[in-house]
């Protein structure tokens, strides 16, 4: 238990330490053992971390078929509990015959992950959609095209995130095309 507003106390180069405001006090007046202090922050920090890793994080990048001619969605996932950790991701099914049945899809995934606890709550914004040739036996992925209802995606941010899946594919994209 806090025992008042946290507050961020530097010692040394790059050790950084969450401490109470009275914590910090103590400690700058000698009253403190520094060790409990470490303690203390550490223990605060790997709880930021595990609710981190534990929200937007398990929630993968990249969803994408195994291969076909597709529609996908970028998609901007945000929760209002974590800042800074907004996550774009990338989603496409040639199962859906619209953008926005990919967009119901993921809102529904989004939702159980947060109905089992695994996800905090959570907004999402599509950023525009496009299509996909995803050509997995001569590992190719094309992105191209634009959604009628979201817009054009950015195909570049997409393609960087399709590239830290699939490592070893030759991935592009244009403007050109529908």
């Amino acid at each position: 238990m806090l025992n008042g507003p946290p507050c961020i106390f530097r010692r040394a180069q790059p050790w950084y330490f969450l401490l109470t405001t009275t914590d910090a006090m103590l400690l700058r007046n000698g009253i403190l053992n520094l060790n409990y202090s470490m303690i203390r922050s550490f223990n605060c920090l790997r709880g930021l971390i595990t609710m981190s890793t534990s929200g937007l994080m398990k929630v993968p990048e990249v969803d994408i078929d195994a291969t076909g001619v597709f529609k996908y969605i970028l998609i901007k996932l945000t929760s209002p509990g974590e800042k800074g950790t907004d996550r774009l991701l990338v989603r496409g099914y040639g199962i859906c015959n619209f953008h926005s049945d990919i967009n119901d899809m993921v809102t529904k995934e989004l939702q159980k992950m947060k109905e089992k606890g695994d996800l905090p709550e959570w907004s999402t914004k599509v950023l525009g959609g496009g299509r996909i040739i995803h050509d997995a036996p001569n590992k190719t992925i094309k992105v191209y095209g634009y959604s009628q209802g979201y817009g054009k995606a950015d195909h570049a941010k997409t393609v960087d995130l399709l590239k830290k899946v699939y490592e070893d594919y030759d991935i592009s994209w244009s403007d050109e095309g529908y």
